[in-house]
């Protein structure tokens, strides 16, 4: 790589992007102090400014609901309540099978024809999937994590949750492999959905919230919905990025052999692709849990409401205990998916014909498990269910813990919380509010321009300026001081760790067990601890999204550091570097693209995090999406969540292309 001497250096007034800098960041400055009696505009958008796009929405979905028919034979809301009634069939089976029973009649006077599968049969059949998937210390595992859901009291909201996975799961996984087996074939298609996803993954999810709930009512069937859409895009993408690595030796094979366009797709390249495939079922399943909490806000029951009723009373002990249940049920599901996905395949059998009980060992071992704690369950309801007094909970030690803290040391935290509230959140809040928008919006097309070009300018100022002209700017930028404070705490405190993860590695066994658990655990389960030490707030909100956000800080800065290569770092021994020189010359400034992606993510983790925060207090378009969603305003919760996504996505581009930047003046570009 040509390195320039220092004799050949540019003088600063011979780099232009740096002229530049200098000039605008000198007029915005000027602006800024002197120009806001002369452009109050600048500063305040006029109400006639700004767009009545929210209204418009809402016009169009009432106009949905109330007027709106299919050739005059069925009115819209008749479409969508017969979707929700066919998802309704096999959620109810399921949900008889796994927790309620076979029932006749409704609510008090139903009668159970038959009982659900026993707590023993559930854990049986868990040991023995875990027993085919892999080996027996998965079997092992999978048992204990639902052993645990019966001994902690969890059984019966755990089951009810199940049974939406299990309904939600199956329709993501092929609604996201359809999508994605369009977009490799046809690249119109693949253009044209790709905003889409960008904007499904980047918009909060409460705003998915409000217009399912409007077109398909309170129930546990809307919450499955509103889960398949949550889900469904990292399929869309893994699946194309699946389909593109199948090699092309194979393809050309099946072309050979004569496979005919469908034969090729469903012959050859999707069973290439299945490890790869299997690891989007894996994310579907991983972000339908995470989806549960949420999802009980419009009617999904089991731990998700049980997580959220414990918040509204400040329970502590009950809501940790559900989160952790949430937990210990995505670590089962999560092992056993992705031990299914890299599963071989049985070997082809050619010996002397095996007997039924050969050939379907474990499946035969369930059903008779099945019938036996059935039959025993009618002797002794033990059997049947966990009996409840000999279920275990921490929850009184949790709340007496939280009651410690606040007795004895309210004072030395308020001191904390009061410190920084005015030395650093409320000054830095007040600085962005004052700050003129056509400033920024300049602002935001500099830094676009100086690292990628005209076009990210242009998209990075148009995605502001729809910020700006729905008049919800000043929200937006309490939402980027949130956001912006939590990011910076985040990442100094996640970046230290993950760098002494990567160096030390008795240090990374106990950093990926703390993180794994962070990155399960139900975001709401954060505001309940936090709401009971800080009471509610702006500081508040930012302890909840610094350990909500945390985690990519330090697995992308722990990730980049171990795949630093082991020639430069040799390279750098032989030069005689000390290791403190070695990890701040090389390894740091060779991992930075990637801490830089860390941030990225702990950007997006931050932003979702900020709308469940609104619950707390804030004042920023959480509170938009929540209001929005409290009211049904379908117009005020699309707008509100469209502006968090176009904050997203700017960070996102703009932070890309930085790392790209680094990447090709290290050398690392391929």
């Amino acid at each position: 790589m040509n390195q320039i001497s220092p004799q050949q250096k540019p003088a600063l007034w011979q780099r232009p992007m740096l002229v530049v800098w200098t000039i605008s960041l000198f007029i915005l400055t000027i602006f800024w102090l002197f120009g806001k009696p002369y452009l109050a505009w600048a500063f305040k958008l006029p109400r006639g400014w700004q767009s009545r796009l929210r209204y418009h929405i809402s016009d169009a979905a009432n106009w949905l609901l109330d007027d709106a028919s299919f050739f005059g034979l069925f009115t819209f809301t008749e479409f969508t309540r017969s979707i929700a009634a066919i998802v309704a069939v096999p959620y109810d089976f399921v949900l008889s099978i796994i927790s309620t029973g076979f029932l006749e009649g409704v609510g008090s006077d139903a009668i159970q024809l038959l009982p659900p599968l026993s707590w023993i049969a559930v854990i049986f059949l868990v040991f023995a999937l875990g027993r085919y998937a892999r080996d027996w210390k998965l079997a092992m595992l999978a048992a204990g994590c639902f052993s645990y859901l019966a001994i902690f009291g969890q059984w019966h909201s755990s089951m009810i949750t199940l049974a939406s996975i299990i309904i939600a799961v199956p329709i993501g996984v092929g609604f996201g492999l359809m999508l994605g087996i369009f977009s490799y074939r046809f690249w119109w298609f693949d253009r044209a959905i790709s905003p889409i996803l960008d904007l499904m993954q980047t918009v909060p999810v409460f705003a998915y919230l409000v217009p399912i709930l409007v077109f398909f009512g309170f129930s546990p069937v809307a919450a499955i919905i509103a889960t398949v859409i949550y889900a469904t895009p990292p399929m869309v993408r893994i699946t194309i990025l699946a389909l593109k690595q199948v090699p092309s030796e194979l393809t050309d094979l099946g072309n050979m052999v004569g496979c005919t366009g469908h034969q090729q797709m469903w012959k050859v390249m999707i069973p290439s692709a299945s490890e790869s495939l299997m690891v989007g079922v894996n994310q579907v399943i991983m972000l339908s849990l995470n989806m549960v909490i949420i999802a009980s806000m419009i009617g999904a029951g089991g731990l998700g409401a049980d997580v959220l009723a414990s918040l509204r009373r400040l329970d502590i002990g009950a809501g940790i205990e559900a989160g952790l249940a949430i937990v210990v049920l995505a670590i089962a599901l999560d092992r056993l998916s992705q031990a299914l996905a890299h599963r071989p395949p049985d070997p082809h059998y050619t010996g002397p014909k095996r007997s039924l009980l050969q050939r379907y060992p474990y499946s035969l071992a369930g059903l008779a498990v099945v019938i036996i704690s059935g039959l025993a369950g009618l002797v002794w309801a033990g059997f049947q269910r966990w009996p409840e007094a000999w279920s275990l909970t921490t929850g009184k030690s949790a709340n007496e813990i939280v009651k410690f803290i606040n007795i004895n040391f309210y004072d030395q935290l308020d001191a904390v919380k009061t410190a920084l509230l005015l030395n650093v959140l409320i000054p830095f809040k007040r600085f962005l509010l004052s700050l003129p928008w056509p400033g920024v919006i300049a602002l935001l097309g500099l830094a676009g321009f100086s690292l990628k070009g005209w076009r990210l300018a242009v998209l990075c100022m148009l995605l502001g300026l729809f910020i700006v002209f729905t008049g919800l700017w000043p929200k937006a930028m309490i939402t980027v001081y949130l956001c912006g404070i939590s990011v910076i705490i985040a990442s100094l405190i996640g970046i230290p760790i993950g760098i002494m993860a990567a160096e030390w590695k008795p240090a990374w066994n106990i950093t990926q067990l703390i993180i794994d658990t962070l990155q399960t655990l139900p975001s709401f389960v954060y505001l309940m601890p936090v709401v009971m030490l800080f009471r509610v707030g702006d500081f508040t909100a930012m302890i909840a999204v610094v350990a909500y956000a945390i985690v990519p800080a330090i697995r992308y800065t722990s990730h980049g550091l171990k795949h630093v290569s082991e020639d430069l770092i040799e390279a750098g021994v032989v030069s005689g570097c000390t290791p403190l020189q070695l990890l701040t010359k090389i390894k740091l400034k060779l991992a930075l693209p990637e801490i830089m992606l860390g941030i990225n993510q702990t950007i997006m983790l931050a932003l979702s995090m900020l709308v469940i925060t609104a619950l707390v207090g804030t004042r920023d378009l959480g509170q938009e999406v929540y209001i929005a969603l409290t009211k049904g305003d379908i117009g005020r919760g699309a707008i509100a969540g469209l502006c968090i996504a176009f904050i997203a996505i700017i960070a996102d581009r703009l932070i890309t292309a930085g790392a790209d930047r680094i990447k090709t003046r290290l050398g690392l570009a391929k």
